[in-house]
């Protein structure tokens, strides 16, 4: 019985072929992350647009069947106006927070109506994503 003296070769991967692919890897990171950041904000900046038309939409309706519109947008929900015309309620769910999870600003005359987010901060005024949003 002869021995063949066979050397078996396994190749890997060396430490500086991996450090290549990792910085090759993090650049590409660096360039997409911020674009999944803008689509994010700007996603949601158009779920508050699309609520906001919705509410907006209830909320007219409220005013042809009652001839005003309500005090609150909890009237979209409830009678508070105690008139017979009232069809309600207006939305199939309650009413719903901003996608930053405030409450819609709601303010009315009874003839005109103002319906507004205050974007991600929460607060009157603000620029790009801390922007308000409005019909």
């Amino acid at each position: 019985m002869k021995y063949q003296n066979t050397h078996r070769t396994s190749r890997g991967f060396t430490i500086i072929e991996l450090l290549i692919v990792m910085a090759i890897l993090g650049m590409l990171a660096v360039m997409v992350a911020p674009n999944l950041f803008n689509q994010a904000s700007g996603a949601r900046r158009d779920a508050a647009l699309s609520q906001i038309s919705a509410i907006g939409s209830a909320l007219d309706t409220h005013r042809l069947d009652v001839g005003s519109y309500p005090d609150d947008l909890e009237g979209l929900m409830v009678n508070t106006t105690d008139r017979s015309t009232w069809n309600g309620p207006y939305l199939n769910n309650e009413v719903p927070r901003d996608p930053w999870g405030n409450e819609y600003q709601y303010s009315s005359t009874g003839r005109e109506y103002t319906l507004m987010s205050f974007g991600a901060d929460g607060r009157a005024g603000g620029e790009e994503d801390d922007a308000d949003i409005s019909r």
